[in-house]
């Protein structure tokens, strides 16, 4: 078992880090949505949520999204 985990100790450490990459960043994401950040890029021409965008605009006076 543990000349195993010795042959392949570089590939356990990187898919380690790799996990713990992977989570933070879906952290982040969900505090961004918490605090009400967004990834809106601004173009709602190829965008599948417009909709949803300019009905948030139009409740909260914000000229800038969903025009």
């Amino acid at each position: 078992m543990f000349g195993w985990i010795a042959e392949n100790l570089g590939t356990i450490g990187i898919s380690i880090l790799l996990v713990i990459l992977v989570v933070d960043i879906i952290i982040k994401m969900i505090n961004d949505k918490k605090q009400g950040k967004s990834s809106c890029g601004g173009n709602c021409a190829h965008c599948n949520m417009c909709a949803a965008c300019r009905q948030k605009a139009e409740q909260t006076g914000n000229k800038e999204t969903g025009t």
